[in-house]
């Protein structure tokens, strides 16, 4: 491929911790694209008629990450998408790879206790976080994490940026790399 050459983009994954602002971001970023958006956690939910917290305690850790693998290969294969991950979704061997090179994935980096603030601020359980100490917690799983989200393509800071500033960002991203998003 030349160096003038330009790669469809044919969609957006975005990685990260949970509160690190995906699912704010993403939906702004696929409005300014015109494309659609999926959350996979609001999707896993949709179709289980489960809850995230429901299917920890029920079915078990497990099995959760089993739907979260066949429902995120599935929406990768989707087109004009911007996809916010579950923070364990990358968190296997080849997952960020297996996107593509038709995808932009973008790590969304947060602070430990930033995170656990906005998880907070936004209510609803975190079984990954209902622990004595959440924010140590936090630090062990963002750590064990760090490896698998670095392999985005982009790494965006979210400590002093709004989501509207990171989805600009992406977006400046993808013209000043000559990323087609029509394909």
């Amino acid at each position: 491929m030349g160096s003038g050459d330009i790669i469809p983009c044919r969609r957006v994954l975005l990685v990260g911790f949970m509160g690190s602002g995906k699912t704010t971001t993403g939906r702004l970023l696929a409005s300014r694209l015109g494309w659609a958006f999926a959350d996979l956690d609001e999707v896993i939910e949709e179709r289980t008629g489960k809850t995230i917290p429901e299917l920890f305690r029920v079915q078990g850790e497990a099995a959760f990450r089993a739907v979260e693998e066949e429902l995120g290969a599935e929406l990768l294969k989707e087109e004009r998408i911007v996809l916010a991950s579950g923070g364990g979704w990358p968190c296997r061997a080849g997952r960020i790879e297996s996107a593509g090179p038709e995808t932009l994935s973008v790590w969304l980096k947060v602070e430990a206790d930033t995170a656990i603030r906005r998880v907070r601020h936004e209510g609803g359980g975190r079984p990954l976080l209902e622990v004595p100490d959440p924010e140590e917690a936090a630090r062990n799983l963002m750590t064990k994490r760090a490896g698998y989200y670095g392999q985005a393509d982009l790494h965006l800071e979210t400590e002093t940026r709004t989501p509207p500033e990171l989805a600009e960002h992406i977006l400046r991203v993808l013209r000043t790399k000559g990323i087609s998003t029509n394909g």
